[in-house]
């Protein structure tokens, strides 16, 4: 029996370490866009909402802007706390997409990394629109795994079909290319979007990390552990390429203003 929760802001307690080193970061194509597209500057303040462990906070400090790091998770605030702390524009925020507890009209760009399919769409709409500046805009970003673009992606895949626990239920590719979501959130239809290509090279080590760090997967010792990481070696055998396995994502982006 898995011991998964089923509480959005509780299933990642026991694998932010994992999350933090084996997830993708996001490539600087999309700091480029926001600089271009949405006037983003080095003195910009960032609301990273739902941030996890850092992984998109790292690509606005290394940019030179502020950010409140919002995270409902102790472990995963601890982890980007252990990460990126000893810089003095890192703010850690305990709060949820839906109450930041930031101060009303405070920040210059509510962004999002792989965390808006947990969010309360509606909710987390009137919250970013509450701390936004006047013309500020927020943007939604994922790493979307591709599924089926090489035949180990496709075995991997059919693999988390098979033992995964509750995956059906919480693909983030769900959320990811659903555009009426998308424009639920804006508050319709008039938003941009960019896809850019993103990529991880494993070795197998890497690669039960990176399954690992998915709450979706049994945790080691649960029920289909065993199966689960016998397959995952055949499939890595079956497919490798000097010793590595890729993983290709391809990272999305809508951003725009939020209706009222």
């Amino acid at each position: 029996m898995s011991s998964i929760s089923s509480a959005p802001t509780e299933r990642f307690t026991s694998r932010a370490a994992l999350y933090h080193r084996y997830r993708p970061s996001y490539p600087p194509a999309v700091l480029e866009l926001l600089r271009e597209e949405c006037a983003l500057e080095p003195d910009s303040v960032v609301a990273d909402i739902g941030s996890g462990t850092g992984k998109l906070t790292e690509l606005f400090l290394e940019f030179g802007s502020t950010v409140f790091s919002v995270e409902p998770n102790a472990a995963m605030r601890e982890a980007a706390v252990s990460n990126y702390g000893g810089n003095p524009r890192f703010i850690s925020v305990e709060g949820a997409a839906e109450n930041t507890s930031l101060p009303s009209q405070s920040v210059d760009l509510a962004a999002v990394g792989h965390s808006f399919h947990w969010f309360d769409p509606i909710a987390a709409r009137h919250e970013f629109g509450r701390i936004l500046r006047p013309g500020c805009i927020a943007a939604l970003t994922w790493n979307d795994r591709r599924d089926s673009s090489t035949p180990f992606l496709t075995d991997y895949e059919a693999l988390l079909q098979k033992y995964g626990t509750d995956y059906g239920a919480v693909n983030p590719k769900k959320a990811a290319t659903d555009t009426a979501l998308i424009a639920s959130f804006f508050g319709g239809e008039d938003f941009d979007t960019a896809v850019f290509f993103n990529y991880q090279d494993f070795d197998f080590e890497g690669l039960l990390g990176r399954v690992r760090s998915s709450s979706y997967t049994p945790a080691e010792g649960e029920e289909g552990w065993a199966a689960m990481t016998t397959e995952l070696l055949a499939i890595f055998q079956k497919h490798e390429s000097g010793g590595l396995a890729r993983f290709e994502y391809d990272t999305r982006v809508y951003f725009g203003s939020l209706k009222p």
